[in-house]
């Protein structure tokens, strides 16, 4: 038998999630293939740095009497998952044990599995259930006296007291806003333009809300309007959609995903069939669409021809403007810019897009960070690991501070927009400056002197 190859000189791949057979949420048969992996990334410890999931399993190898895994109380594996967030950089950027190399090391995938089992078993709480239901405390949004007034308490110290009490939800941790109006009320109709097919790229565009730009921060999507009305590229809004699934995924709760599946897939099916271009301006959302259900759905051709509809925003207009398509005369420039590359983002393996697109503007500077900001969806302001979170965005904040023209930036930027307030509290809590927030497309638009 031939000795195991050193790394992995393949690009990796990923296997289905086999997460309908009851095998799946077997514990005993999920803990002997956690401690399998656990092996060989003890033995290897190449991801100590990316998140807190990877110390806490060395810590406890470390505290056994012979320094080995089998030494580890099998609960304890429990502390490891807790501390995963699913970000895929272990598995996209630094383990050289993925498939297809023959040691088949999928950790995040691994620690979903266990996430699944715990949820299916009762161990996740209500106040991350509650957390995790974005379309639930989403549909407050829009309704102006109650946002107004739910905003006002949410920001006051006996409210997130009661918060942190009941929800975990630490009281220190950044909290988005409901919006007084919702994207898909406010959003414009498409003015009658005529579908201009690129190349590369499909000629019109269906835009997926999602749940954080259509409840929290619509301006985002309107300034993606915007950019598309400029770009002369008719849209359309999706006529109705529910959550991703994303909230639930990383929670274990993939029945949700499985209704959230069921109700979104053949409204954007039908849309890929029609030769739309979808985008969704979260990274998140579209990492969902783009990998994480077809992992679970490999069989199902609408779920895979989402997949192949589905675009960011910046992977959208990179390959516009290669196919000579986007507009490129921006009379605004924009100074000193810190932009955040998402680890959502990353894990697509479309480049640094949105980069490409701001260094177009004459007058910009464009400081890029691939660092995780420690957010990772609700992982930022739960009680429990809020300041673990902040810790780990620590190196990222004090980067983005710096910028390579001197100074402070002017911007920071992320197209993740919680990650990027996270980002915004990073720099407050350590004294770090003030720059302005402004998401990558609300940037574009300003730099094309859009109102």
């Amino acid at each position: 038998m031939a000795a195991p190859r050193e790394g992995n000189l393949q690009a990796p791949t990923r296997h289905p999630i086999d997460w309908k057979n009851s095998e799946y949420y077997d514990e005993t048969a999920a803990f002997k293939e956690l401690e399998r992996i656990f092996e060989i990334c003890h033995g290897c410890r190449r991801c100590v740095n990316l998140c807190a999931s990877f110390p806490t399993l060395f810590d406890l190898v470390d505290g056994t009497s012979d320094g080995e895994v089998h030494g580890v109380d099998k609960q304890d594996y429990w502390k490891v998952v807790d501390q995963c967030y699913l970000c895929d950089l272990c598995y996209m950027t630094k383990c050289p044990y993925v498939p297809p190399h023959e040691w088949n090391v999928d950790y995040p995938h691994t620690m979903l599995r266990a996430k699944a089992i715990k949820y299916k078993s009762g161990g996740v709480d209500f106040g991350a259930r509650l957390l995790s239901s974005t379309d639930v405390h989403g549909q407050f949004a829009g309704i102006p006296i109650v946002t107004q007034v739910a905003n006002a308490v949410n920001q006051t110290k006996p409210a997130r007291a009661v918060m942190e009490k009941t929800l975990h939800v630490d009281r220190n941790a950044w909290l988005p806003a409901l919006a007084t109006r919702r994207f898909r009320s406010a959003a414009p109709k498409s003015p009658e333009l005529p579908v201009k097919n690129g190349e590369r790229t499909p000629g019109k565009v269906a835009v997926y809300s999602t749940c954080y730009v259509n409840y929290n921060e619509p301006g985002i999507g309107l300034d993606l309007l915007k950019i598309l009305r400029h770009n002369e590229i008719p849209y359309v809004v999706v006529g109705k959609e529910k959550c991703c699934g994303m909230p639930k995924l990383e929670l274990g709760d993939l029945e949700s995903v499985d209704q959230a599946k069921r109700a979104n897939i053949p409204v954007l099916a039908k849309l890929a069939s029609e030769g739309y271009a979808i985008i969704a301006a979260v990274p998140s959302c579209a990492l969902m669409f783009k990998q994480e259900m077809p992992l679970m759905y490999p069989d199902d051709a609408d779920v895979q021809a989402v997949k192949e509809a589905m675009w960011d925003p910046f992977e959208y207009l990179a390959a516009r403007r290669r196919d000579g398509l986007l507009k490129t005369e921006f009379p605004k420039p924009l100074g000193k810019v810190s932009y955040h590359v998402p680890c959502h983002q990353r894990v697509q393996n479309i480049g640094r897009k949105t980069e490409e697109v701001l260094k177009m503007v004459p007058g910009t500077s464009v400081h890029t960070n691939e660092r995780c900001s420690g957010h990772a969806g609700t992982y930022g302001v739960k009680k429990a690991t809020h300041e673990t979170a902040m810790k780990i965005g620590k190196p990222l904040f004090k980067r983005m501070a710096e910028h390579p023209q001197g100074g402070q930036p002017d911007w920071i930027s992320s197209d993740c927009a919680l990650a990027g307030h996270h980002i915004g509290q990073g720099f407050e809590r350590n004294s770090l400056g003030t720059p302005e927030w402004g998401h990558p497309l609300t940037l574009l638009r300003i730099a094309y002197g859009l109102d």
